[in-house]
């Protein structure tokens, strides 16, 4: 089984950064797609960015330009760096492994920007 275990979320003012992680346990991490979610409140889950095993990246129109994911397989963790963080960003970010068939999420960090 995967589990997965985001951290670094927080209260950031606007205009401020903020770096995610997620720890994923199990084997198949170099070899998955993996990606990061977000759901403000009232609102549905959406892509924010997924990067797949051989380092390609895709964006959300609202993350283009001031969000980076990345990946290193050797600490078989995924990153969300956000810059210029507006209250729109505001909401819980999961991360997201998926490989074949299967789809694990993470139970989510908040994140809230404001001042």
């Amino acid at each position: 089984q995967v589990q997965l275990v985001e951290s670094g979320g927080g209260l950031v003012q606007p205009g401020g950064s903020l770096n995610l992680s997620c720890a994923a346990s199990g084997s198949i991490f170099s070899i998955s797609m993996l990606g990061w979610y977000r759901q403000a409140p009232g609102k549905q889950r959406e892509l924010v960015a997924h990067i797949s095993s051989d380092g390609t990246t895709n964006y959300a129109d609202s993350a283009k330009g001031r969000f980076t994911i990345s990946r290193d397989n050797a600490k078989t963790t995924v990153y969300l760096q956000m810059t210029s963080l507006k209250p729109e960003d505001t909401a819980v970010y999961f991360c997201t492994l998926r490989f074949g068939i299967h789809n694990y999420w993470g139970q989510g960090t908040q994140v809230t920007v404001s001042s």
